[in-house]
């Protein structure tokens, strides 16, 4: 990342937020946007009235789609390892990347 910060503005449930990011103004402006969307569908829902616990729900959804996304990611890695694994002995010799050092 950059040192320099941007300054973005934002709107998450009808209230302004100056966030200084590193990130991209784009970046930063969908982060925003999806928490504003996932925030709105739980108030939507009519389940909880206060926007704080809102927040903390949206939070927690949020956050669950980070743990899932990030086994999913820990899957398909273990997957392309065992994959290199099985190509690898077709591979000739010099093309293995076998790394052959003094003995």
């Amino acid at each position: 990342m950059s040192d320099r910060r941007n300054v973005v503005r934002v709107r998450i449930v009808g209230e302004e937020y100056t966030l200084r990011t590193e990130a991209s103004e784009r970046h930063t402006r969908a982060v925003a946007e999806h928490v504003d969307k996932v925030t709105r569908a739980i108030l939507d829902s009519g389940s909880v009235v206060e926007t704080h616990k809102a927040a903390i729900l949206a939070a927690l959804q949020i956050t669950d789609e980070l743990f899932n996304e990030r086994i999913a990611a820990d899957a398909l890695a273990e997957d392309l390892k065992s994959l290199a694994g099985d190509l690898r002995p077709l591979l000739p010799p010099a093309k293995r990347g076998d790394e052959v050092g003094p003995a």
